[in-house]
């Protein structure tokens, strides 16, 4: 059976996924990725799971090298890539995802994260898609996510030099949302994780999907998903105790029904 690589904590609604091999830096190799993929599995159907939060055990997010083990006795492994996709995994948690980029995250340290809805990244972090550097191009989202995060020319200017940038240069550009101060990133991660717990689940997942699909649809086709989206919230209790708690003042006590 293989070693854990992966930690899932539950504290309430949140869900905390840790990528753990700190002392290789948190790289992904295969083992790693399947047991990502199965996590992501098992806390989107977890309805007791609200948000989840991703980073990193150690002082980094996900800084090792690419591919760990992706050569033997010299000779490229040609099969080793698929395998080692997880970032689409994320993406496809239906629940929001927030990513604690607790120190360096590179290379597809970089794409993961990209592809969680939020990042919080510590002061001292770097950033980076270096793989043009090494002869090699991103394989799990990064050429896709990036210019939808930065735009197409700064996500050009990143991806042709490898040039890495740091947490202040990240927060400008909007690859990230927030700068913590050192240490303090999987704690604002968790604030901010447990600020959206407490709130609507079902209509935080419509919300969600109504603004990652919209991306990709025309105008008018995304403004008639947020409104079928909006419609089916009608049905749920949710919603009517939204509407009690306004009309007797007291904050909503949610349950996801």
């Amino acid at each position: 059976m293989a070693a854990p690589r992966v930690r899932v904590d539950l504290k309430g609604a949140v869900a905390t996924l840790t990528l753990d091999r700190p002392r290789a830096r948190n790289p992904i190799d295969e083992n790693m990725a399947s047991q990502l993929r199965d996590a992501c599995s098992g806390l989107s159907s977890d309805n007791s799971v609200r948000v989840v939060v991703l980073t990193g055990a150690g002082d980094v997010f996900y800084a090792g090298v690419e591919f760990a083990g992706r050569y033997r006795s010299g000779t490229p492994t040609k099969t080793l890539p698929q395998s080692f996709t997880v970032a689409e995994h994320i993406a496809a948690i239906p629940k929001p995802v927030v990513a604690a980029i607790n120190g360096d995250a590179m290379d597809q340290g970089l794409e993961l994260a990209m592809a969680c809805d939020l990042r919080i990244a510590s002061e001292h972090a770097r950033m980076g898609l270096t793989q043009l550097a090494h002869g090699t191009m991103p394989r799990d989202g990064g050429t896709q996510r990036l210019p939808r995060l930065v735009g197409r020319a700064r996500a050009l200017e990143m991806l042709l030099t490898a040039r890495v940038v740091n947490a202040s240069d990240a927060l400008r550009i909007g690859l990230v949302n927030e700068v913590a101060a050192e240490g303090r990133a999987v704690e604002l991660s968790h604030e901010l994780a447990a600020a959206i717990a407490g709130l609507a689940p079902i209509a935080t997942r419509y919300l969600k999907e109504a603004v990652l699909k919209g991306l990709d649809m025309p105008l008018d086709q995304g403004l008639r998903l947020e409104a079928d989206l909006s419609i089916l919230l009608h049905s749920t209790a949710d919603r009517a105790e939204g509407l009690r708690s306004f009309v007797e003042r007291r904050p909503a006590a949610f349950r996801g029904k």
